[in-house]
C-alpha cells in the first residue's frame, strides 16, 4: 500500500532541504521492483513530452489519478515503461521523460551542495547516490 507523503507547503522556497529530507523518509512507495507478475498488456496510456497523462486518447485531469499511476511506474531494461501491480504489468507509452522537475532548491557549495527537486506529480526527489544528476 502507498502512504501518500505528507502535503508540501505552498511555496515550495520555504522548504528546508532538512524538512525535504524528512518528507521523503516518510513516504512509502510500493515495492514495484520486486513485481514480477505473469500477466502482461498494454494500459492504452501516454505520458506526452509535456508531462501531461492520457488514457485513450483523453487526458487524466485529477492530479491525485496521475500521482497514484506514477508511484507504480517502472522503467524496464529495454527503456519502456510500464504500470506495474502484483496482478499485472502493462506497457505506458512515454514520449519524452515521465517525470519533470518544476522547482529546484539548492543548499551548500561544492562537494557538500544538496539539491531537492519537485516533481510536476508533486512529489520530491533529492539528488543522491540513488538519484544521481546524470
Amino acid at each position: 500500500m502507498v502512504t501518500p507523503a505528507p502535503s508540501l507547503p505552498k511555496d515550495f522556497s520555504q522548504l528546508s532541504l532538512t524538512e525535504a529530507a524528512e518528507l521523503l523518509a516518510a513516504r512509502k512507495l510500493p515495492p514495484v521492483e520486486q513485481w514480477h507478475p505473469e500477466r502482461e498488456g498494454d494500459s492504452f496510456m501516454e505520458i506526452r513530452a509535456d508531462g501531461s497523462w492520457f488514457h485513450e486518447g483523453g487526458r487524466i485531469n485529477r492530479p491525485a489519478m496521475v500521482k497514484l499511476f506514477s508511484t507504480i511506474l517502472r522503467r524496464e531494461a529495454d527503456g519502456g515503461h510500464v504500470l506495474v501491480t502484483p496482478a499485472e504489468k502493462l506497457r505506458i507509452v512515454v514520449d519524452d521523460t515521465p517525470f519533470r522537475a518544476v522547482e529546484m532548491k539548492s543548499e551548500g557549495e561544492g562537494e557538500a551542495r544538496k539539491l531537492v527537486f519537485r516533481l510536476d506529480t508533486d512529489d520530491l526527489v533529492m539528488a543522491n547516490a540513488d538519484h544521481p544528476l546524470s
